[in-house]
């Protein structure tokens, strides 16, 4: 899991994380597929949802990850936060 800001951040445009949320919305069609439900807000919240087929398909693919929510927030998030910027080089 990891954020929109994680990723505008790695891409050197940390202010930027609203752009990564616009294509992530457009990242549907791509084939292979990309795993947007894994991408929330700063605080773990599924602010993406309502790109999905339904109000509830983000959540359920993140529980079929193994995920836990409560309210429409991963409950621990900060435990399965992946950072790009640590992860990958440019």
């Amino acid at each position: 899991m990891t954020s929109y800001g994680a990723i505008a951040k790695y891409l050197g445009s940390a202010r930027s994380s609203r752009m990564v949320g616009w294509a992530m919305n457009n990242a549907h069609a791509i084939k292979p597929k990309v795993p947007a439900q894994r991408v929330v807000n700063r605080i773990g919240l599924l602010t993406g949802k309502h790109h999905f087929g339904t109000s509830t398909q983000m959540q359920e693919l993140l529980e079929k990850e193994g995920v836990k929510i409560k309210d429409d927030k991963v409950l621990n998030f900060s435990e399965l936060f992946w950072d790009p910027a640590t992860e990958l080089k440019l």
